[in-house]
């Protein structure tokens, strides 16, 4: 029932746009892009925070007009960091938190723009880069971890900041191709070209990037960090295809494709592989 209901939401939501695309073309394109930017869930209530985040560490950011937060769990001077994904928060690293603590480094989880108590509406991976940046440029992690669009974050990260103190980069269920992204948005709500063009001039626009171009893989293939990349073959939201082009462009990288854990691969296998490939040389 709740399908049908949001499939006919999303649906109506689409011929309301494509319509107003003919009579105010700007304003369509633009409640579109807040459609596609602005994540409906994941914030938190600072009040009411999960028990994984209270007893931590917590830093504020300053960055530009906006504020983000961080959570530290104190440890050595080696730090990992955790970048989360799309309509999330720091919180999602609960499990695997279980697995890394162990290690004795410092663990800082980062909340995405928009998420969290992370301040603003809009969410997309260059800013969510730029937050990155400025914390790394403090902390100076040796290895980064991302789930979902967190880890192409990550990946927009290196290619347009680089940074060689991050020694190995853990991807799982990354997207890559940013059109493959866009054009699902454009298909949930069935919008016509006149919509899905402007958008995609926005894109570049803004990002000052083609959306052609806009390729995480191809980033990739220049990176000389060691890799761990996962992606479960049942993934609904991110298909493996996209791991599988991280794969095949990253120079030094382990490649794993699981089975049954869908997108957001809290496993206790998959994350002892990961401890090991933190721990080797």
């Amino acid at each position: 029932m709740k399908k049908i209901q949001f499939l006919i939401l999303t649906k109506s939501i689409g011929f309301y746009l494509n319509l107003l695309s003919f009579i105010k073309p700007e304003k369509a394109k633009q409640i579109a892009y807040q459609l596609f930017s602005q994540p409906r869930k994941g914030k938190l209530n600072p009040n009411q925070l999960p028990k994984t985040l209270i007893n931590t560490e917590k830093e504020t950011f300053q960055h530009d007009d906006h504020t983000f937060q961080t959570y530290i769990w104190k440890g050595n001077d080696e730090i990992i960091l955790l970048v989360h994904g799309w309509e999330s928060n720091a919180s999602r690293w609960k499990k695997m938190l279980n697995h890394l603590k162990p290690l004795g480094k410092t663990i800082i989880a980062i909340d995405a723009p928009a998420h969290g108590l992370t301040t603003g509406k809009e969410f997309n991976a260059p800013k969510y880069a730029e937050y990155i940046n400025t914390l790394t440029k403090k902390y100076s992690p040796k290895i980064i971890i991302g789930h979902s669009v967190g880890g192409a974050a990550i990946s927009y990260y290196l290619h347009k900041f680089g940074n060689p103190n991050i020694e190995k980069v853990v991807l799982l269920g990354a997207p890559s191709d940013f059109k493959i992204i866009s054009n699902n948005f454009v298909s949930m709500l069935s919008l016509n070209k006149k919509i899905k063009n402007r958008l995609e001039n926005y894109y570049q626009e803004k990002f000052n990037i083609h959306i052609d171009e806009f390729k995480a893989h191809n980033f990739a293939q220049n990176f000389p960090q060691k890799a761990f990349i996962a992606h479960d073959i049942d993934d609904k939201i991110v298909l493996v295809e996209e791991g599988k082009k991280y794969a095949s462009h990253w120079k030094n990288a382990i490649y794993i494709e699981t089975k049954g854990l869908g997108h957001s691969l809290h496993d206790h296998d998959l994350y002892q592989k990961i401890i090991q490939f933190i721990q080797e040389a």
